[in-house]
């Protein structure tokens, strides 16, 4: 059971780390998809989804990971 709990501990911190990944380079290194030209200027916006997946698959790790470690 410690190894099952090991595994699924191991599975919350890859999950956390690759959806921080995600978020980081949709938010930040990745081409704009969208460009918001209004009176102020011109303005780049990253893709939303991505960022919003990425972010949910980090906090879907973390919960996974600190469940599984703090059950007893």
């Amino acid at each position: 059971m410690k190894l099952a709990r090991a595994a699924v501990c191991l599975l919350g911190i890859a999950l956390a780390a690759a959806g921080g990944v995600v978020a980081y380079r949709a938010a930040f290194v990745e081409p704009s998809t969208a460009v918001v030209v209004s009176e102020e200027g011109v303005r780049e916006m990253p893709s939303t989804p991505r960022v919003v997946g990425g972010v949910a698959l980090l906090f879907i790790g973390v919960g996974l990971a600190i469940y599984v470690a703090r059950r007893r």
